[in-house]
């Protein structure tokens, strides 16, 4: 849970030439081949993807300031102890490499919290966790999180880090890396990819700049399909604030992968 503390809200101008730079710049392309054929997921924006996720929580599908065309996922609001989640209908097959790639932009406050994860999980669509430093899946026991941390609580490292956490419990990591890039602030590419037959995970971030290297902040061995309890599983976010605030978006987001 993040600590009370006056925010200091980022106005206007800044905040919507950024956006406006997020809708209009592609995604990085992947290093691992997950799947054939079209995408078990395809968000290039959120326009028309109210069918096809399942919103828990602060989450929503919203238009950004100025963009009449643009649909983004908002996770959390900006607002005090939130927590939202949002899983795409088609579950995912783990016993199956796959990869997933997202926009975020984690802004709003200064300091900002408590973050996003992206999960795998087998407890159902309605899977909703706990606020503040659980990031949104704290409780969601089948499931694993790779968090994207912009708050240091008192079991985290720093307050800019990647975990991969099992069982919904953020108190404890099973691997921890720290990007040379900040999480808060500004916008970020993010790339999970699960490779079946080595089963192991790797995760990889990328700055929203021309001509920035992608870099491999976390690479742990794991078998997904016994660690979220299912080869079946929802695949999605959560995010959560405490009385730190941020408003956590997610500009696009596709998987390559198979369908359960």
């Amino acid at each position: 849970m993040s600590s009370s503390r006056f925010s200091r809200i980022i106005r206007g101008g800044l905040t919507t030439v950024l956006a406006l730079g997020i809708a209009a710049t592609a995604a990085p392309a992947g290093a691992l081949a997950a799947g054939d054929g079209n995408p078990l997921v395809d968000f290039p924006s959120f326009n028309g993807a109210s069918r096809m996720l399942d919103r828990n929580g602060t989450a929503d599908i919203i238009i950004p300031a100025g963009q009449r065309h643009q649909r983004i996922l908002r996770l959390t609001t900006g607002g005090f102890r939130q927590a939202g989640s949002a899983w795409a209908k088609p579950k995912i097959d783990l016993s199956q490499s796959f990869e997933s790639t997202f926009k975020v932009y984690l802004h709003h406050s200064d300091p900002g919290a408590d973050g996003i994860a992206f999960l795998v999980q087998t407890e159902g669509p309605r899977a909703l966790g706990g606020w503040g430093g659980g990031l949104g899946y704290r409780g969601i026991k089948r499931s694993v999180a790779v968090e994207f941390d912009t708050f240091q609580n008192s079991p985290d490292p720093n307050n800019n880090h990647l975990a991969v956490v099992l069982d919904g419990n953020p108190d404890v990591h099973t691997a921890v890396g720290t990007p040379s890039m900040p999480l808060y602030g500004r916008p970020f590419y993010a790339r999970v990819a699960y490779d079946a037959p080595a089963k192991t995970l790797s995760v990889y971030v990328k700055a929203f700049r021309a001509g920035s290297p992608e870099q491999l902040v976390l690479q742990q061995p794991i078998d997904l399909a016994t660690a979220a309890g299912g080869s079946s599983a929802w695949i999605g976010f959560t995010a959560g604030t405490g009385t730190e605030l941020s408003k956590q978006d997610i500009y696009s987001w596709s998987v390559q992968g198979a369908e359960a």
